[in-house]
């Protein structure tokens, strides 16, 4: 990615499946509690709209015979919380990234955006994909950790609580791949034109040691 000026913060705020389907589907958000990190999303698109922040809103898609995310369903559509509010551009997707198969990369450059700031869901699928491309391709990225989510898993691997993905994910995404902050910390970013910071892998590495230590 070639990016604009680096010193110059041109953010873009990325709002990610945030559909019926985590609240009253088969897919059910648990941590943060989902009213908390529901509210919280529509706190930072209120917040980008009044900065100046262009707004993409991800829709994710799949055949109309799924169980989840079935195309043209009510589980599928954007939830009121986004729908109700102003975005500048909006892309579909069936893949966990939202730059697979989609314009998403097209418009971030036509905009000259060169920070990433992720909310909605989950945290450790369609989120986290988006991160890991973002940071790969030259993004920094912010994540908001009250205005995204996680659910339980439990499979052949074992079972994680919604809030241990969550947490852990975190952890990582602040360990080297995106800033992690709340709405409140980074609206007050944004508004300094300033930016959250992150850590590195051995910082985290050496801070975790002392704690054990």
């Amino acid at each position: 990615m070639n990016t604009p000026n680096s010193s110059l913060i041109k953010r873009a705020l990325i709002v990610i499946d945030v559909q019926n389907e985590y609240f009253n589907g088969n897919m059910l958000i648990e941590y943060p509690d989902p009213a908390i990190s529901l509210r919280n999303i529509g706190i930072a698109m209120d917040a980008a709209r009044a900065a100046g922040i262009p707004i993409l809103v991800v829709q994710h898609s799949a055949p109309e015979e799924s169980p989840i995310f079935a195309r043209g369903s009510d589980s599928w559509q954007l939830h009121d919380e986004v729908k109700q509010r102003h975005y500048d551009h909006l892309i579909e997707k069936n893949m966990a990234s939202s730059f697979v198969s989609t314009d998403a990369s097209t418009w971030l450059q036509a905009q000259e955006i060169n920070t990433l700031t992720i909310v909605g869901y989950m945290t450790h699928n369609c989120n986290a994909s988006t991160i890991y491309q973002a940071a790969h391709e030259g993004y920094t990225v912010e994540v908001l950790s009250d205005a995204t989510g996680a659910l339980p898993y439990r499979n052949e691997a074992g079972y994680a609580s919604a809030e241990e993905i969550h947490r852990v994910f975190n952890v990582v995404f602040q360990s080297n791949f995106a800033a992690v902050g709340t709405t409140g910390e980074w609206i007050n970013v944004v508004q300094h034109q300033s930016k959250l910071e992150k850590s590195n892998v051995l910082i985290s590495h050496l801070a975790a040691r002392e704690q054990i230590a």
